[in-house]
This record gives C-alpha cells, structure tokens and sequence, in this order.
C-alpha cells in the first residue's frame, strides 16, 4: 500500500491506495504554512492512521529540484528550501517520494485518464496560472532543475492576437520576468485581458459565462486569449510530440473553450490531425493523490 498526499498552500488532502485507482480518502487537514514540526505531525498524524509503514508519496505546489531534492515552493515558507523528501523520511521513518503538482496531473491522465495508452502525454494547467508536466513511457520528465513542462514561463508572449490584431502589454510575471505566457494564459490571464479590451473587471467565471450567453466583449476576449495561448502551445506540441494534451485547471473544465484552443493549436504545428489532440482533463476529481498514488506504485514499489 502507499499513503498518498496532494498538498496545497490551503490544504493537505490525503488517502491510501492499493493500487492507482483505488483510493480510500483519510481525511484534509489545513496546510502548516510557517511551522514545520507542525506540517510534519499533521503528515505523521494521517499516515499512521492509515498504515504506520507503508511509504508515502506527496503531489505537491513547488518545484524539486531532482539533482538535491531541495523544493521550491513560495506559498509554504516552512519547506521552503528543504530537502523534503529526506526530512520528512529521517522524521517519519518511511521512503518519502515528492512531485511537483502539474507533473502528478500529468501522470494521472497518462495512465487514468485521456492519455491511457499513449506513449507520449503533455498535461497543460491553465488554473490561476499556467503549467504542465511530460509523462513519456509512464514516467515523469523532470529534467534538469525539475522544470520541465513549465511552459508558462519565458518571455514569449505575442504582442498582437485577434482578428483584427490588437495591441497587448507585455505584463510583468510573478516569476520575475515580463512577457509570459502565464500572464496571459489562464484564469487572471483572462480577467486582465479583458480589463485591458474592455476596462472591466470581472472574474474569469464571469467572463465564460458571458461568452458562452452570447457576449460580444466577452467572445473577444475568448478570441484574444486563444490566439496568445494556441502560438507557444504548439510550440510545445512540435517540441515534445506529445500523442494527446489533456488539459487541467479551471478552463480545462470548460469545453467549449479546449475545443477552441485545440483548433487553433492543430492549424499550428507540423502534425496534421483530424482528431483532438488538445482535449479537457478526465480526472476532475482528486488527480493530485491519483497521480501521487501513480507516481508511488512505479517508483517506490517498482
């Protein structure tokens, strides 16, 4: 068995598995942000409820390097810069695997969800922000600094989209660059594009569901957002081969929206297909501990 955790800045949602797809859900307990005998405890305390032996593996916010095993991981500042894995193994007394939260998304798709039987699996994140993972041969490419699949990142973000072209700023990037595609990719994305056409503020939920009524501003903002998403995308796609690119996050939920991003994506690359290859996520529900338990079952039990 393995005792699998997502955990968020706002959460720690765990469950055991006996394989991928069976999961029993042990409980959520809040996130420890800034105390970190206390993010363990609440680790150890729904653990050992579980199985007071079985190891653990934890789909997480943040980026591991895979070279240390430091994790990066800004909206929980007791981790911060840890040696996750190691600490919480040395403390808990277990084999501890950690991911990156998009790679674990990833995973589950590839083997549970739109990418089963695919070779090759590309999973994009357009949530808050804009992210992803690569899964080839039911593997995790982490690559070096554990940053693959952070297509969201990298000053390339077109400065003209729609038809006709409007300008669009080049925004500056929590990241620390301008010009990204997260800044315009996703839901905030979507919300300070349509500031920026419309002077409005609305929520991107607002903004869907105006587009899906039937509303002009809001379709054009659908329409701007595409173009600036489906260019560094099929970048990706040429770059990677990807078989099949589920998507996840809030607009992955929305299908008329990956429909329209898979078109523009398909008119843009090499390939030529005349089936989806940009699809919405199949794992709604807990893809996070799937692809946890996933990761666990190949790596820890392999």
């Amino acid at each position: 068995m393995i005792v699998c955790f997502d955990i968020g800045g706002s959460g720690i949602k765990g469950a055991s598995a006996h394989s991928p797809s069976a999961l029993t859900p042990i409980g959520r307990v809040p996130t420890p942000l800034d105390d970190f005998p206390a993010f363990v405890a609440a680790i150890r305390a729904m653990a050992d409820a579980a199985d007071p032996r079985a190891p653990i593996a934890i789909s997480i916010t943040g980026v591991v390097d895979p070279a240390t095993g430091i994790i990066t991981v800004a909206n929980i500042p007791c981790i911060d810069g840890r040696r996750l894995a190691d600490e919480l193994g040395a403390q808990l007394g277990r084999r501890v695997l950690v991911a990156n939260d998009a790679d674990c998304f990833a995973l589950a798709e590839a083997v549970q969800g739109a990418g089963r039987g695919r070779r090759i699996v590309f999973g994009a994140i357009l949530g808050t922000g804009v992210g992803g993972g690569i899964v080839i041969d039911g593997r995790i490419i982490t690559g070096a600094g554990g940053f693959a699949g952070e297509w969201g990142h990298g000053p390339v973000a077109a400065t003209s989209a729609g038809d006709p072209p409007v300008a669009i700023p080049r925004f500056p990037c929590g990241c620390g660059q301008v010009g990204c595609v997260d800044t315009i990719g996703a839901a905030r994305g979507m919300e300070r594009l349509h500031k920026h056409l419309h002077g409005l503020d609305l929520p991107s939920t607002a903004i869907v569901e105006a587009w899906l009524a039937g509303d002009d501003k809001a379709a054009r903002t659908i329409e701007v957002q595409i173009d600036l998403l489906a260019g560094p995308l099929a970048l990706v796609v040429n770059i990677v081969g990807p078989d099949i690119v589920p998507v996840g996050g809030g607009l992955g939920k929305v299908p008329q929206f990956i429909a329209l991003l898979d078109q523009a994506v398909r008119r843009r690359i090499l390939r030529k297909l005349d089936t989806p290859l940009v699809v919405p996520t199949q794992l709604s529900l807990e893809p996070g501990l799937i692809g946890a338990a996933s990761l666990g079952f190949s790596e820890i039990t392999a």
